[in-house]
């Protein structure tokens, strides 16, 4: 029982029992304490747990698109190369953007990087590490962006003096992967922007990739061999070889490219980045706008001489269709065999 010990002087002390409180009295004090911390610790945790989805959230955001009113990180993406070859004379304040178009073959890259070069201050300058010496080692991969990025790099793109943003569409088989942790360090510290651009439709890309093969050696235009084309008549000829699909392995390689994008996304997150489905240029040319804005350039209208070779439904295009219709049939990739644009 609790006492009150009430102390009059060192050698006399009053010992006064304490009146008798209720048991269910002091069960309902210990209830009260007992709720009043929960409620607290469970505020404490919701704080920490709103904070961390903000956090995780702003950082996203900032990785794909920083905000225009963000200073600190429009710095880095802001340059003002100063060439050897040439001076950018009375465009030299004016700043440039660098930027990497990251994608894989017969992904719509052409056509785009083509839309991009009709802009008057954009310098896009091709699959320049198509070439197997330019991209050896990691030494010769960076060699090559620098004299990209430094404007020293000339080609039918090139702008030169004035140029806002100037980049290159690099395949991500092209040495991208292989040394993906030293280019994203690289994109990081130089201040690159890369643009994501792959196929909704695989089995569309699967086609142009096949037929595309196929004409390196048979050279269906005139003897010539032609990756893009600039007229409804030679978009015909070209389109009227039809691939056979081998439909063993064809989930698989459909798994395969998924994995492919997917895992180049995750490496180059860190990175200020942008994601783009050919499919949604096609149908929306508005989609365009978000690039000229990610790059800060002024809008212009874009437009490019290139024509598709592969139109309508898949059906035309596919010598074996029912088999391949079989195969997809039930799969998470049936609606490859529906969906056109």
């Amino acid at each position: 029982m609790a006492e009150y010990i009430l102390g009059l002087n060192k050698e006399s002390l009053i010992i006064k029992p304490s009146p008798k409180k209720s048991p269910l009295f002091l069960r309902m004090i210990v209830l009260m304490f007992a709720m009043v911390f929960g409620v607290y610790i469970c505020s404490i945790c919701l704080k920490q747990i709103s904070i961390e989805t903000v956090t995780k959230f702003e950082s996203i955001k900032v990785i794909g698109r920083p905000s225009h009113e963000t200073k600190l990180l429009e710095i880095p993406f802001k340059h003002y190369p100063m060439p050897e070859t040439f001076s950018r004379a009375e465009c030299a304040r004016n700043p440039v953007r660098f930027f990497a178009i990251l994608s894989m073959q017969r992904s719509g890259s052409g056509w785009f990087e083509s839309l991009l070069n009709s802009h008057k201050n954009v310098s896009s300058n091709g699959e320049i590490f198509s070439v197997k010496d330019r991209r050896a080692n990691i030494s010769s991969i960076v060699q090559t962006l620098d004299k990209v990025y430094n404007l020293d790099w000339f080609s039918s793109a090139s702008k030169n003096e004035c140029s806002a943003a100037t980049g290159f569409k690099w395949m991500l088989n092209q040495g991208l992967m292989e040394h993906h942790e030293e280019i994203v360090e690289y994109f990081n510290r130089r201040g690159v922007s890369a643009i994501f651009l792959f196929r909704r439709n695989l089995l569309r890309r699967m086609v142009s990739v096949l037929a595309n093969s196929y004409d390196r050696y048979a050279k269906l235009l005139n003897g010539t061999h032609k990756a893009h084309v600039h007229s409804e008549e030679e978009a015909d000829t070209l389109s009227k070889y039809k691939p056979t699909i081998n439909c063993t392995k064809l989930i698989t390689d459909l798994k395969e490219m998924e994995s492919t994008a997917a895992k180049a996304i995750e490496c180059f997150n860190s990175t200020r980045h942008m994601v783009l489905y050919y499919e949604d240029i096609v149908k929306n040319r508005t989609v365009l706008k978000d690039v000229e804005e990610f790059l800060r350039l002024p809008k212009k209208r874009l437009k490019s001489h290139q024509v598709k070779i592969h139109n309508g439904p898949l059906a035309d295009h596919i010598r074996n269709w029912d088999d391949v219709k079989n195969t997809l049939t039930g799969t998470p990739y049936e609606y490859f065999l529906h969906s056109d644009y």
